[in-house]
């Protein structure tokens, strides 16, 4: 098996240290460690992270090969520096069947850029009146632990309540996206006064709070494990806050794009600032940034939603909802986090790939940086600065809203299992 010494590595932001990855482990982490046999890698002081582990990817195949597949969203991946990523259930088929998980999860076998584990629906066709085969889907080759109607909303109480009870029995969790869908007939963007004066349809923040609430309720009644997916308000962060204070088992996620961007640019028209929940002010912001420096939000998710060009590039109401992130996400966590002072690298592990592999039960994945753990790593440049070019992207789609913008940091070497897949920058 093939050796790798990375010289000089700040291991989670502190001294720099060597670590030596032999076959698909860690063999050791130290100082002046023997190069004997081994490609040298020249970290120069970057940072090495465990691999990145995101609990919300939109992979498209099967169904939608134009905007993404598991192959280029893998790589996307990879160029991201993640080595695992959660894929959600609203393909073509949608994946609420044993078959359709392991299909993506054999396709996620067979690229080699990163592990994919799928997440199972919660209804049939996320049409919310019926429950999926999540045991059939738990029990899969695919051995689904999460699941979700990511994209829909799990509306109805009765349902919701059903499906926490039935994956307490394995340990699953529920991912909701909250979304009361009677308060958001018509919207385009948050409610505010920026859409006042757009004459935009609002998407109130009432009912993504509405939700989380009602969903905490449930999981505590039931005794079972609810997660929030892209909570976006500052509303949302008290209710999920008073939740954890009540010993409820509830966590959430933030992604990027609500850690940064505000519904101000939305004065632009420019579809690509259109997602869901859509951007929302700078209060929340700022809301959402304290909440995953003390915890209250526990880790970073990209929802990266890819779509093609012709999707995107159309008027504001026509506009397919989404962005792609997995390739931008840790710059913009840089950015709005590290340089701010509100987390340190280890911070940054912690949220972006140590919880999200255990609320997912990612085996191998999150795992220490630490002589025997499995080789997933990611080595960054955070010195580097530069703009945004979307035509460097691994990914099939394009939405960014960042393009030509500069972030810091960027990724140039990512391990799968010891295996780099991406060297100086480049995809192997």
């Amino acid at each position: 098996m093939s050796k790798t010494l990375i010289r000089g590595a700040k291991v989670l932001g502190g001294e720099p240290q060597d670590v030596l990855i032999d076959g698909t482990v860690v063999e050791a982490v130290g100082r002046d460690l023997s190069a004997e046999g081994a490609e040298v890698v020249e970290a120069g002081g970057k940072v090495l992270l465990p691999g990145l582990v995101d609990l919300h990817t939109h992979l498209r195949e099967p169904g939608r090969e134009d905007s993404e597949t598991v192959l280029t969203g893998t790589r996307a991946a990879a160029s991201g520096g993640y080595t695992n990523v959660f894929a959600m259930a609203n393909t073509f088929p949608v994946a609420d069947t044993a078959g359709v998980v392991e299909q993506v999860w054999r396709l996620g076998q067979e690229s080699g850029y990163c592990d994919v584990q799928p997440i199972g629906a919660v209804t049939v066709g996320l049409e919310g009146a019926k429950l999926a085969e999540l045991g059939a889907m738990h029990e899969s080759a695919a051995g689904v632990t999460v699941f979700s109607d990511d994209g829909k909303c799990v509306h109805d109480a009765v349902i919701m309540r059903r499906a926490l009870e039935y994956v307490k029995a394995f340990g699953g969790v529920v991912a909701q996206h909250a979304q009361e869908p009677r308060l958001t007939e018509g919207a385009q963007m948050n409610e505010g006064v920026v859409s006042a004066e757009l004459g935009l349809g609002g998407w109130p923040a009432v009912a993504e709070e509405s939700i989380i609430a009602r969903d905490v309720l449930l999981a505590e009644h039931v005794g079972s494990r609810v997660h929030i997916c892209h909570l976006s308000t500052a509303g949302s962060v008290e209710i999920v806050r008073w939740a954890k204070s009540r010993g409820i088992d509830v966590t959430a996620e933030v992604t990027p794009h609500h850690l940064l961007l505000t519904d101000e640019l939305v004065r632009s028209y420019d579809p690509v600032y259109k997602v869901n929940p859509p951007l929302r002010t700078e209060r929340d912001v700022m809301a959402l940034r304290e909440a995953l420096a003390d915890g209250t939000i526990d880790i970073v998710a990209t929802d990266h939603a890819p779509h093609p060009h012709e999707d995107k590039d159309c008027e504001w109401a026509a506009a397919a909802m989404g962005m792609v992130g997995l390739e931008t996400a840790l710059s913009v966590v840089q950015e709005t986090m590290v340089d701010t002072g509100l987390l340190d690298w280890a911070g940054v592990a912690d949220r972006m790939s140590v919880k999200p592999a255990q609320i997912g039960q990612a085996t191998g994945h999150g795992r220490p940086v630490s002589a025997g753990e499995p080789a997933n790593l990611t080595l960054v440049d955070t010195a580097y600065r530069g703009r945004v070019d979307p035509a460097g992207f691994a990914s099939r789609s394009r939405n960014t809203p960042y393009e030509g913008r500069e972030l810091p940091g960027r990724v140039t070497h990512t391990w799968l299992r010891g295996k780099a897949t991406l060297v100086d920058g480049k995809l192997t």
